[in-house]
């Protein structure tokens, strides 16, 4: 192989893979600023974006539709991404607010496969003074709520009042630096900085991402969750689309009942 054919080669190899990174990370800034029609009792938030969570009040959206006849919408805020000074914290230590770089198999096994390779501290995820859930991509948290997945596949088939879950196994927003990605400045290398924060692997659970194949499959699950609020009460939820008009994905149709 002569020396030309072999930066050949090399370029072509580069190319290949810039573009099975575009097509992993498709639409990671896209903002649509789509004109959405919502049914009755329907949320739409555009979540494409890495950068941000998007905080849904269901109080207040109950409350606007009932004053307003309109549905508000969500609020977002920036993933804080600067650092203020903590070096490498490893594994297996109490883990701080931050970024954590994780390499991903995106290429071979998948995401499965990785490894920790570093982290440093950012300030705290900011939020509002109140709120019921948080939407990010495929990553959903709770304000001190907790969820449980029913057997229901439609909203009109569900019991009366939420009293016939009440008794079930609720499942708490937990610890997770492997599945926000945030930062994407090193990805061609397989390195994906994520924001360490908690979320609700139940509800989170409504929206899968899967590598492989390549480019990366979504699957939605589309069960009925039942989310309890800190305060008590009770909301149904069912994410029923992931896809905007023009395919954007992680634009979520959220089906929802509240109070429940």
């Amino acid at each position: 192989m002569t020396g030309k054919q072999h930066i050949i080669i090399v370029m072509l190899g580069a190319t290949l893979l810039l573009s099975a990174c575009q097509d992993v990370f498709e639409h990671v800034y896209d903002d649509p600023q789509e004109e959405v029609v919502q049914k009755e009792g329907q949320l739409y938030v555009d979540a494409s974006s890495w950068l941000h969570w998007h905080y849904v009040d269901l109080q207040v959206l109950t409350d606007s539709i009932s004053t307003q006849g309109r549905t508000p919408t969500d609020v977002a805020y920036d993933i804080p991404l600067d650092s203020i000074g903590a070096g490498n914290s490893g594994e297996g230590v109490e883990k701080p607010c931050g970024i954590y770089t994780y390499w991903y198999d995106v290429f071979g096994e998948g995401m499965e496969k990785r490894e920790f390779r570093d982290s440093y501290h950012t300030l705290a995820q900011p939020e509002p003074e109140r709120w019921s859930f948080a939407v990010h991509r495929n990553n959903v948290r709770t304000n001190e709520g907790a969820v449980y997945e029913t057997s229901f596949t439609s909203m009109d088939d569900l019991p009366e009042s939420s009293e016939a879950f009440r008794e079930q196994t609720f499942t708490a927003d937990t610890w997770n630096e492997t599945d926000v990605w945030t930062v994407s400045d090193r990805m061609l290398e397989g390195l994906i900085g994520n924001q360490g924060i908690k979320v609700n692997p139940a509800l989170s659970s409504w929206l899968q991402m899967k590598i492989p194949p390549m480019p990366p499959t979504f699957m939605l699950n589309s069960h009925v969750f039942i989310l309890r609020l800190k305060n008590g009460t009770y909301a149904a939820l069912q994410l029923e689309n992931y896809m905007s008009t023009s395919g954007i994905k992680c634009c979520l149709t959220i089906n929802y009942r509240y109070p429940y």
